[in-house]
């Protein structure tokens, strides 16, 4: 079994080398042996920009054709990829880059309505060497044609003993995430566990090399990613890269391309389910699907079942820290215990979960969960302190969500350790938004909590309290957040109070905002 990137997606290329291997949004294709041709132009290119194993290199762009090529030469360079929200705005970026020690990004040109080159701006790490624009490049930057075309002074040769010389133990990725400080940290992963970790997957989802895999869950996310494009690709798949989710335009997609595997959170499905298209578009060919990464109603696993047809429907549960999968529930399982637990620990890990002392707790009896095998991470980079935090010495790592293990062995999670909520299947980290609001002139404090969604999850609802005689609309208030943060974590509620419940210490007593926005 092949263990590195390069390696797993050479197989794929000897099997299916005249299959279609990815089809943009714009029609254009690429067959196994065209994608691998141009994964190996890319990578001379990264020779060419003096990038060699063990570099970073960062992606900040939408899902696309060029995401995949780059990342694939990155992989078979050995060096690291970083990816990086396409949702951050420029100082948000500059951190992950700054932190990375990245020496080249790959970033959109204008998305959604910015030039991703200009947003970085003044944000732009000193580590940064250079960046290559995929699109529309603007005066000098350098775009994705010319990059590639910096490759060809480098001989095919070079890029092929870099290749062969990865190993399985080699890191492949730092994914950012957040911890309950509200600083993100990186989570660094190798070739080897990642590539075991989407075998399993694959298998349970039961891939084939004849599905129509639409990826619409964005790359710079371990689904998408790890389980999104690559997943498909060595699985033989033909990838269809979706940038922006629109139900619509999906349902379209599916229909004339005839798509038979989606994956994605809740929210996906029920936009598809109540768009008033659906009725005359045929999603006949929809064969499998896994959602999660929020609350689950059991009506809502037969209505995927029976409306939009899926045969195999899953729910898992995972983290940046396991390689995003830790629980996978079978395609045999009822609608009740599919919607109501996260699955099992896949194959070669541990779950238990344990009390406030440290003691495994019975079945049916709530604990911090804890999983431990060759899914969880290497650390956190460069942040020893961090890694004992969150790993123990026997290796279990402490996921600060609380769940109850039923007497199969399938994890239900009920609460929260860390404080985190989750909007659309994005993380969503209070103390992080808390920092950037406090820089607001009219805010005094604030806390952030999740509130239930019927269509998102949770959202996000800030608590404020404002100085003494500001004033503060709520509009204006959510104006100003959507230019400080990623969309998805502006607060879509918000409520102005003379104070915040604290405890003796001057903790803010989150649960009683909770009670109250439940009441």
């Amino acid at each position: 079994m092949s263990l590195t990137v390069a390696s797993a997606f050479a197989e794929s290329v000897r099997d299916h080398g005249d299959r279609i291997a990815l089809r943009g949004e714009d029609g254009r294709e690429l067959r196994y042996r065209e994608l691998d041709a141009l994964r190996l132009r890319a990578t001379r290119a990264l020779i060419a920009c003096g990038i060699s194993k063990g570099d970073r290199v960062a992606i900040w762009a939408p899902n696309g054709i060029e995401w995949i090529v780059a990342g694939l030469a990155i992989h078979s360079l050995g060096a690291v990829l970083v990816p990086v929200n396409t949702r951050m705005k420029g100082a948000e970026a500059g951190y992950v880059l700054q932190r990375s020690g990245a020496r080249l990004l790959f970033c959109a040109g204008s998305f959604l309505g910015s030039y991703f080159p200009a947003m970085l701006g003044a944000h732009r790490p000193a580590s940064l060497a250079q960046w290559v624009v995929i699109g529309d490049a603007q005066g000098d930057d350098t775009g994705w044609d010319a990059f590639l075309h910096r490759g060809d002074a480098v001989a095919e040769a070079r890029a092929l003993e870099a290749a062969a010389a990865v190993r399985p133990q080699d890191r492949m990725d730092i994914l950012f995430t957040s911890g309950t400080t509200g600083a993100p940290k990186g989570v660094v992963t190798t070739h080897e566990q990642n590539l075991r970790v989407i075998r399993e997957w694959s298998a349970r989802v039961q891939l084939e090399p004849a599905d129509q895999y639409l990826v619409a869950m964005p790359f710079f996310h371990s689904f998408g990613y790890k389980v999104g494009w690559l997943g498909g690709l060595i699985a033989g798949c033909t990838v269809l890269p979706h940038a922006v989710f629109d139900a619509a335009v999906v349902m379209r997609r599916i229909e004339r391309e005839r798509v038979s595997v989606l994956p994605g959170p809740p929210t996906i499905f029920i936009s598809l389910l109540d768009d008033p298209a659906r009725a005359q578009t045929d999603l006949s060919s929809l064969r499998a699907t896994i959602t999660g990464a929020a609350a689950v109603a059991p009506a809502l696993i037969e209505r995927i079942r029976r409306e939009l047809g899926f045969r195999i429907v899953l729910t898992g549960y995972g983290l940046t820290e396991t390689c995003g999968v830790a629980t996978l529930t079978q395609a045999s399982d009822s609608a009740e215990t599919i919607a109501s637990t996260c699955g099992q620990p896949i194959a070669g890990t541990e779950i238990k979960c344990i009390d406030e002392h440290g003691q495994r707790v019975p079945s049916g009896v709530a604990g911090e969960v804890l999983i431990r095998g060759y899914n969880v991470m290497q650390g956190y980079l460069d942040d020893d302190a961090a890694t004992r935090e969150a790993i123990n010495t026997e290796g279990w790592l402490h996921t600060g969500d609380v769940g109850v293990l039923d007497e199969r062995g399938y994890l239900r999670i009920t609460d929260r350790i860390k404080d985190l909520y989750i909007t659309g299947g994005f993380n969503c980290y209070p103390a992080e938004i808390e920092k950037l609001i406090a820089a607001h002139p009219a805010v005094a404090q604030v806390a952030v909590i999740g509130i239930p969604d019927e269509r998102m999850g949770e959202v996000g609802k800030a608590c404020l309290v404002l100085r003494p005689g500001a004033t503060l609309e709520e509009r204006d208030f959510i104006a100003w957040c959507r230019e400080q943060m990623a969309n998805y974590k502006v607060p879509r509620v918000v409520e102005i109070r003379s104070s915040l419940p604290t405890n003796a210490s001057g903790k803010v007593l989150k649960f009683e905002l909770r009670q109250r926005a439940g009441q």
